[in-house]
């Protein structure tokens, strides 16, 4: 017993330690996304100008392309290029460990000293050193890209040791519910790595578009990857009228995808591709409509709702269907070097299956006693066609469902429920629940925001942890964040939606657990946003914006709540249908009352006397249906 309280203690002494290293890290400017696992701040500067160079030994050799990466955005960010030599002179050196020295670090960590003389960065791979070199950018002014004419910049001083707590550390962005081009794919991959995701997962195919080309099946590509052009709300457009051409979508040819698949791998991270069946398959159905239950004529969904359910399901009965995954996977295995490939498997309406005489049969002969099991028979086949082509599967939680196969991979959205379930059974797991990590869902005030669905606050991405305490880590790979584009029409919107929720999700995926800090990562977050401002990445200030929580009384009155996730910010608020500034009544606390007659509530942030939030503007009705 006394020897446990020693341990504790010892433990606690280190987490103190470890806080007041990166207390202080934050009172010198030393501002890093995701939090290091430890960072000492030194004094003194490094000076970057023109007459540092860049220097790696010549076993390090293997680094040349990262090492030129490295010089191209340092230019790009501060103007300032800077040379390659052996030796001599201020420099930032490169070195890859190949002593065993390190073995802590693992396969992506790093060891970064800066000194006025010289920036020395070792890991125990290419990686390690690209994910340093993501810090050393960090360590930059943050208004560096803004300084032209600028002949030198400073750096401040400090030791880091830092290595991922995950080795999955992803986002997903779905291309299929709206189509974004190669340059744009390359473009979210370079805003990923400022931030160490190395995983992006591409949804590839839904009812909505097919976006690969697969050369055996020509009609993918032909048919599936355009739909009727249609903008406003989704779910509320009409379907494709008689003769109306389909113009809208693209996709990828499989050169582009070569072409995407090396963009990320020079950035060190791995491009996961999704097909998902057997349900959300439309897009196919409709390019081979043999492959559905019903077999009839479908068109490519534009987002509309239709008065009856369209068979966007596979017909698991049929031989026809294994064949043409055959020919999908046999290509795609060729163009991805990824490990895994991803079949979704979520949301499949079994109605079509029940009452499918092929269907029937296949539960008939594989003595299956429902469509659940029916499901299940479709993974595991799936699973074996994957591992002919050298491939795992990973799919959505729903794949549960009628037994598992026997060595899929669960990404768990429904909650973490599912990843629970599939980790008790010894199957590994990517976290991705909806609540925390759903990156088109609202993220502040919805009468502030375009209009979605759900609630995923940046502090709730910040605060959710991926491993539930009755599940052994080992089983967790990590998690990611996931941007389904139903109603994201274009890339800056993209953007909006992914940052800073991202940034929250780079720190839970990356960094120590023990070091998480809301009220810290406030301040290295806003210290990012004018690196965001210079390379012109939209980004979301929800964050700012304030809270309106209905309160019911006892005498059945409406009351409003106000708050923000941000502390320290002033709330200013009308009734009358004005705009408030700081001039109107100020939020004291107390929940609030609508006066009579009045039908909406007006409410806008303030921030040492300036305004920092959008004006919220919420109607009474609105309210009360959220007691309902």
């Amino acid at each position: 017993m006394a020897k446990t309280k020693r341990l504790l203690f010892l433990f606690f002494l280190l987490l103190v330690f470890s806080q007041k290293n990166l207390r202080a890290a934050n009172e010198t400017g030393i501002h890093i996304i995701p939090e290091p696992v430890s960072v000492t701040a030194k004094p003194g500067q490094f000076i970057l100008d023109q007459k540092v160079s860049l220097q790696m030994t010549a076993e390090d050799r293997s680094l040349s392309e990262t090492a030129q990466w490295f010089r191209t955005q340092l230019a790009q960010v501060t103007g300032i290029s800077i040379p390659e030599r052996k030796s001599g002179g201020r420099a930032i050196q490169l070195h890859l460990i190949t002593d065993g020295s390190k073995s802590s670090l693992g396969t992506e960590g790093y060891h970064l000293t800066v000194s006025p003389s010289v920036i020395s960065l070792s890991a125990n791979s290419a990686a390690g050193i690209f994910y340093g070199m993501q810090t050393i950018l960090q360590l930059l002014p943050e208004d560096a890209s803004a300084r032209e004419g600028k002949k030198s910049l400073d750096l401040p001083c400090a030791d880091i040791t830092d290595y991922p707590r995950f080795g999955w550390r992803g986002l997903m962005l779905d291309v299929s519910r709206h189509f974004f081009t190669k340059q744009e794919v390359e473009r979210y991959l370079d805003e990923m790595v400022m931030y160490k995701f190395n995983t992006l997962h591409l949804h590839l195919s839904d009812d909505q578009g097919w976006r690969i080309e697969i050369k055996s099946l020509p009609q993918l590509t032909r048919v599936g990857a355009w739909r009727v052009k249609r903008i406003g709300g989704w779910g509320e457009s009409l379907p494709a009228l008689a003769q109306e051409p389909a113009t809208d979508g693209g996709f990828y040819t499989q050169d582009d995808m070569r072409e995407i698949v090396h963009y990320a791998q020079v950035r060190h991270v791995t491009i996961l591709p999704e097909i998902d069946i057997p349900a959300h398959s439309l897009a196919l159905i409709a390019s081979y409509p043999n492959l559905s239950c019903t077999q009839l004529p479908y068109s490519v969904n534009a987002g509309f709702k239709t008065p009856v359910r369209d068979d966007n399901a596979l017909c698991i009965g049929n031989d026809s269907v294994y064949l043409v995954l055959d020919k999908i996977f046999t290509e795609l295995a060729a163009i991805f070097p990824s490990e895994y490939i991803h079949i979704g498997g979520d949301e499949a309406y079994k109605g079509f299956w029940a009452d499918c005489p092929k269907c029937k049969k296949r539960m008939q002969d594989e003595h299956l006693k429902d469509v659940e099991e029916l499901q299940s028979y479709f993974i595991k086949r799936v699973e074996k066609i994957l591992q002919s082509k050298g491939k795992k599967l990973i799919g959505w939680d729903e794949i549960l469902e009628g037994g598992l196969a026997p060595d899929a991979t669960v990404m768990s959205w429904r909650g973490m429920k599912g990843g629970i379930q599939a980790a008790k059974m010894n199957h590994h797991v990517v976290m991705s629940p909806w609540d925390f990590t759903y990156l088109d869902l609202y993220q502040g005030e919805p009468s502030a925001e375009p209009p979605t669905y759900g609630m995923c606050r940046l502090s709730a991405s910040y605060n959710y942890d991926p491993v539930p305490d009755s599940v052994d880590e080992k089983f967790i790979l990590g998690g990611q964040g996931n941007l389904w584009t139903e109603r994201v029409p274009n890339f800056r919107h993209a953007e909006y939606m992914t940052w800073p929720r991202g940034l929250a999700l780079a720190e839970v995926y990356w960094s120590p657990k023990a070091s998480r800090n809301w009220d810290d990562f406030v301040v290295r977050m806003e210290s990012q946003f004018p690196r965001l401002d210079a390379a012109g990445i939209k980004y979301a200030r929800s964050v700012y914006n304030a809270i309106c929580t209905p309160v019911q009384t006892k005498d059945d009155e409406l009351e409003v709540k106000l708050s923000t996730e941000i502390k320290g910010l002033d709330m200013y608020y009308s009734f009358d249908g004005t705009f408030p500034d700081a001039w109107y009544p100020k939020y004291k606390g107390e929940p609030i009352k609508f006066p009579p007659g009045s039908t909406n509530l007006n409410v806008i942030t303030y921030r040492d006397g300036k305004p920092i939030g959008m004006q919220v503007s919420v109607k009474k009705e609105e309210l009360q249906s959220r007691l309902n």
